[in-house]
């Protein structure tokens, strides 16, 4: 049911940079739908999101997306990962660009179904912009993001009477060194900061958030693999983040605010255990 590189790229080219419609020539074009496949958990699908993935006949999906997701689509449907790690990507945007319009334009419904939500750090406005480009009809579903299933796991609510006035989504993804982001508005107290992509880069974020005036005692929150099987919480502090996040290895969110004292830490005890020592140490 996969797909390998070369032909995918090449259909991709012939179509949309070639000018022809490929093997699609006198079809009437298909769509593209940009799915939220959530967090991870299958329960966590919109129904909407289901209808769309069951309706596919080419499945286009990021590496976050679990096999119990994958496997609501039908049989017969082709699946292609496109998935993308940390100095490791197997297509670049534009071919996965490419590749979206060229499917459409062979007559195809095709899903692009990205873990979370499309449009929170997930590139989705790149790929809807193609697709209008191409003059290919292009749907967007959104999902739950990764930060409200593990908020709500642990918990501990992004926003709060007293101690969270306010919810900031950022992403400590930076192409050349760390992130450029406004610190003294983060450092603010009486608000959440939900870091995404931030895990390798805890060091110099908790660096400048202190820096900036974020108290070192400020509770902090790490989820990885939020709302799945393997989901392991740390509940520690802004100055305690870096040494908590050197133990994390999978996918996972850096929370930090005062609402996170109400955070519980979960997952298998003595994993849960072992990074909590960790942390304090």
């Amino acid at each position: 049911m996969g797909q390998d590189r070369d032909s995918v790229t090449r259909a991709g080219r012939l179509v949309v940079l070639g000018g022809g419609r490929g093997r699609g020539q006198g079809r009437a074009p298909g769509r593209v739908s940009l799915v939220g496949a959530g967090p991870g958990d299958p329960e966590l699908l919109t129904i909407k999101a289901l209808k769309a993935l069951q309706a596919a006949q080419v499945v286009v999906h990021d590496g976050l997306v679990t096999d119990e997701i994958l496997a609501l689509a039908p049989g017969a449907a082709r699946r292609i990962s496109v998935a993308k790690r940390k100095s490791r990507h197997s297509y670049s945007q534009d071919e996965i660009n490419r590749m979206l319009v060229a499917f459409a334009l062979e007559g195809l419904n095709v899903v692009r179904l990205k873990g979370g939500d499309p449009f929170i750090f997930g590139r989705g406005g790149e790929e809807l912009e193609a697709c209008r480009e191409a003059g290919v009809e292009c749907v967007v579903i959104p999902g739950v993001t990764a930060a409200l299933a593990a908020a709500a796991d642990a918990g501990a609510p992004l926003t709060h009477r007293g101690s969270a006035q306010a919810v900031t989504f950022v992403t400590g993804h930076a192409q050349n060194g760390e992130p450029d982001l406004d610190w003294e508005s983060l450092a603010k107290a009486n608000q959440t900061v939900v870091i995404y992509m931030g895990v390798s880069m805890a060091a110099p974020i908790a660096q400048r958030l202190m820096g900036a005036g974020r108290e070192g005692s400020t509770p902090a929150l790490i989820v990885e693999n939020a709302s799945r099987a393997d989901e392991r919480r740390v509940v520690t502090t802004l100055a305690g983040l870096p040494g908590a996040a050197a133990a994390v290895s999978g996918p996972a969110l850096l929370i930090v605010g005062e609402a996170m004292a109400l955070a519980r830490a979960g997952g298998a005890p003595a994993q849960v255990e072992t990074l909590i020592q960790e942390a304090r140490a």
